[in-house]
Formats: structure tokens, sequence, C-alpha cells
């Protein structure tokens, strides 16, 4: 027996969160030159990220002696000016994926369940676990979320709930009055996670400013991030809004320093930046429109989606992605997520989406 062995079973069964597969690693596998693929694979942005943001990030680089402002003064700051809440409604994280994380640690421990939908993020159930809580898992509506059932799967020990809207990775939507209406049934003791990574790819006229249910709903945590629209991936900040108490508890959990300066930064000049945040959202609304009709053409079943990323049903999943990567194409596999038969595509640039297109013609 070694230390392995003794640690807990429920952190030994978890399986490991796999990212998209990096242009670099593919470039060594296969030998190919880097600057010819094209990665669609992780819902980046395909515009980079903001000039100012840009900007902001390299004039705190003369400070990097310094530990950042651990409690994000500034930004907090102008997310409380922009959003309406107060700054202790607001916790900061190491991309919203540290803020679901510390939502499973500061309210799931073993003897506790969270309940969360089929095909929804990878992250849900595994934040679950780690914490050695049982996760409930709810069959998906039309590859979506099924408030109703989600709220017959909720037990006496359950403490979390978790709903996408827009949803990774099947890309699919609720309406804001249904999820309202859900909230409004949800025990009082059970905090509802309503994660918005991809709110800002929604249509204005399906937009909904969910901030406003915090003062009604003191058992909702809303997360955001600043990685897909914003373009910050690889800064890694974003935030969640929820009861002052709630973010307290939060707060407890979340380590020191948990975004860096260069992050914040960033993210605080993104806020003002709407040039780019609509230019975004327009190359995306073309971008998609591309895909699908593309995929249409060829008669390949797509899901329709309000994020920006698209799954493909292509049928052998794992053939037609070995496939595309060695035509220097990476897109995402989600046999993970209880899709076997689906590829998850990123929209790019108009080149990069008909690369893809492309090549899936070639290799189909």
């Amino acid at each position: 027996m070694n230390c392995c062995d003794l640690a807990p079973p429920h952190v030994r069964a978890i399986a490991p969160y796999l990212p998209g597969k990096p242009i670099a690693e593919l470039a060594r596998e296969l030998g190919l030159d880097e600057a010819g693929i094209v990665k669609l694979a992780s819902n980046e942005n395909p515009l980079g990220l903001s000039p100012r943001a840009l900007a902001a990030a390299q004039d705190t680089l003369h400070d990097m002696a310094l530990y950042p402002d651990g409690a994000g003064f500034a930004l907090k700051a102008r997310l409380s000016a922009k959003l309406a809440v107060d700054p202790a409604q607001i916790v900061l994280g190491n991309g919203s994926n540290d803020v679901l994380d510390m939502v499973a640690r500061a309210f799931l421990a073993p003897g506790t369940s969270s309940v969360f939908s089929q095909h929804a993020f990878a992250v849900y159930p595994i934040a679950t676990q780690t914490v050695g809580a049982y996760g409930v898992v709810v069959p998906a509506n039309n590859y979506g979320h099924d408030l109703a059932a989600m709220r017959a799967a909720i037990r006496d020990d359950t403490r979390v709930l978790w709903i996408a809207n827009p949803n990774n990775p099947t890309g699919t939507f609720l309406p804001w009055a249904e999820i309202e209406a859900f909230l409004a049934t949800v025990p009082r003791q059970v905090l509802v996670v309503l994660d918005e990574a991809y709110g800002e790819y929604l249509p204005e006229t399906e937009r909904c400013d969910t901030t406003a249910w915090l003062a009604r709903f003191p058992n909702l945590v809303v997360t955001r991030t600043f990685s897909k629209a914003y373009g910050l991936a690889g800064l890694r900040v974003g935030y969640g809004l929820g009861h002052p108490d709630v973010i307290d508890l939060m707060n407890r959990v979340r380590q020191p320093f948990n975004v860096n300066a260069p992050a914040l930064a960033a993210a605080e000049a993104a806020l003002d930046d709407s040039d780019f945040l609509a230019r975004s959202h327009a190359l995306n609304t073309a971008g998609m429109a591309q895909l699908v009709a593309g995929l249409g053409g060829m008669g390949i079943e797509t899901v329709p989606s309000r994020g920006n990323f698209l799954l493909a049903r292509v049928g052998d999943a794992a053939r037609v992605n070995t496939a595309l990567l060695k035509c220097g194409v990476i897109v995402r596999p989600v046999a993970n997520y209880g899709l076997p038969e689906f590829l998850r595509v990123s929209v790019g640039l108009a080149a990069q989406n008909a690369r893809f297109l492309d090549a899936l013609r070639a290799c189909r």
C-alpha cells in the first residue's frame, strides 16, 4: 500500500476534466506546422482579446514582483457599478470554473447531493465528487435541461442544483421565464447555480438581467466569465453573484490571490470595451450561420445552439475526429458527455470555419 492507495475513494474515482487538444501538442504528435493548424475545440474568441484589455494587462507587468489585490477591489467596483449589485455580492474566481468549485467546497460534503442535467458541463459532477458528495444526474430533454424533472430529483440531502444557460456542450437554451418560475419552486435550502458563461452570445431579444432576481432568491448564485466573449481565456478570470451571506461563505474557501494582477486589470478594461463585445457577437452570429449551412448541406444534424459552438452528429465521431486531426483541424469529441456520435465545433473566423467544413467533407 502507498499514499495514493489511501487517498479518499471519491477522489480516486474522479475522471479528470479533458481540455481541448493544444495546437502545439498536435503539431508534435503528427509533425504538422503549428501555423497551419486550426483549433475550434475550446470555445475561445477567434478575435482574441480587446486591445484595451491587452494594454491594461501589459501595464501591470512592471509590478509582477508584487501580489495582486487579493480582494479585487477595482474590478468589483466596476462590476458593482455595471450590474447594480453591492460589492459584497461579488466573488472573483480564476475563471468561473473556480467559482463553481467554491460552491461545491462551501455547500457540499459527504452525505449531501447536487442535481445536474445529463449532457451538462463536466465541472458540475467533478466538483461534486471532489468533496465527496453524490451527483444526481437528470436525463436531458432534447439535449437540454428538464426543469420539471430536476425539481423532482431534489432530495432531502440536496444542497446544490446546477443550471447552465446556454448549456455547454449542447448549446441549448431555456427561456428565462421558465427558469424564473422554476426558482420559485426550489426549496430555499437548495442553492441554485445559474451558469451564464455564454450569456454574451445570446441575441438581444433573449437576454435577461438575472441579477435582478438576487433580491427575491437568496439561494441563487449567478456565475459569469471573461473567458468567452471577452477573450480572456488565457488570463482566467470569472465571477459569481449572490446573497452577501452566500458570497461570504464562498470567500472563506476561496484561495488567496486567486486572480492574478494582469487578469484583474484586463477584465476591468474589457468591461468598458463595448465595441469589441459587439464585434465578437456579430462575428459569432455570422460564423454560426456559416457552420449550420455548411453542415446542413452535408446532411449532418446539428443541435440548435445559443453559444459560440455547435454540436454536429457525424456518426463515428472518434474516427472522424482522428481524420480531422490529421488534416490539422482540432474540434472536440464529446463522448465523455454521453454524446459519442457528436463533435463540438467552436465558431471561428470565416476562413477557419471553411477549413473545418472542407476537411469534414474530405474525411467523412
